[in-house]
């Protein structure tokens, strides 16, 4: 039989691919992401990491040495301490208030919510349609001393004549929740959304109480969303500055308000590289330790 075109002699089909173009395309479709990731986060990167080596005795003006300082680290921790662990401390904090609050919120998004879960969730993420900065000045006004709140706690004696909540941790706190709680909330609603009710429904004919229900078998399937929540919560709560910079005082400022002065009010470049670097690995080690303990050595 007569070869048709350039197909095969019996069906006159096109010859197969090569399966080296198949190999390549999933490389290929890397390649954009890739880019963009070495040109704006590898490349300044390794900056950073040649900034806080420089002498520390160099300026602007006069310029800046790469010298191998790492005596830059020892120092910078050595100064700063007590900042790194109040960022790590009201993170925590928040973190917890944001679970008290998120983990409710979520399921009752997810399985109780019915017909109204859409306007639900548009209102857990409607406030991230306004600037963070805007949100956190909202907050200094509703935590003011001569505010509703405040005025509120007074009465029932829950702060003295003289207590306020504003320029304390308690502000700090209570900011870093609010502006991180849709973080928190969305992933959680998305497993929690995914859960099946027969499984709850078959721990209840197995005599199982709401309680123990939750814990063998709503926690753990939501864990995954917990996971991911937590850490998108907990990270750039560690390292934000506003809410400590417009809710509190110095005596509240985290070290994300030390990096802040280091790189623009002192100038002083290898400082504040050094504690980027430093932040950076205390988050990292939090995280692998948390994974740890959270049983997902696969994820590492």
């Amino acid at each position: 039989m007569a070869q048709l075109g350039g197909g095969t002699p019996a069906t006159g089909a096109p010859p197969p691919a090569r399966p080296g173009r198949h190999r390549l395309l999933p490389y290929l479709l890397l390649l954009p992401g890739a880019a963009w990731l070495l040109v704006f986060f590898v490349v300044p990167l390794l900056q950073l990491a040649a900034a806080s080596l420089y002498d520390p005795t160099g300026s602007l003006s006069t310029g800046y040495a790469l010298t191998w300082a790492f005596g830059n680290y020892p120092e910078a921790v050595q100064a700063y301490w007590p900042q790194f662990a109040r960022s790590f401390g009201y993170a925590g904090a928040a973190l917890v208030l944001a679970l008290l609050l998120g983990y409710p919120l979520a399921y009752a998004i997810a399985q109780k919510a019915g017909r109204w879960k859409n306007l639900l969730l548009v209102c857990v993420v409607a406030p991230m349609f306004t600037s963070f900065l805007v949100r956190t000045l909202a907050w200094k006004t509703i935590l003011s001393d001569n505010g509703v709140l405040v005025g509120l706690l007074r009465d029932v004696h829950l702060l003295g004549p003289d207590g306020r909540l504003l320029a304390t941790p308690v502000a700090v706190v209570l900011g870093l929740t609010y502006n991180f709680l849709p973080f928190l909330v969305l992933p959680l609603y998305a497993s929690l959304e995914r859960l099946d009710r027969r499984l709850l429904e078959a721990a209840s004919d197995l005599y199982a109480g709401p309680l123990r229900a939750f814990r063998r078998v709503t926690l753990p399937l939501s864990m995954p969303g917990l996971i991911a929540g937590t850490l998108l919560f907990f990270i750039p709560a560690t390292g934000d500055y506003i809410n400590a910079e417009l809710l509190g005082t110095p005596n509240e400022y985290m070290i994300g308000n030390v990096i802040d002065s280091a790189f623009l009010v002192r100038l002083d470049y290898p400082q504040g590289a050094a504690l980027s670097f430093l932040l950076m690995a205390a988050i990292l080690a939090v995280v692998f330790v948390y994974l740890r303990r959270a049983g997902t050595e696969d994820v590492l």
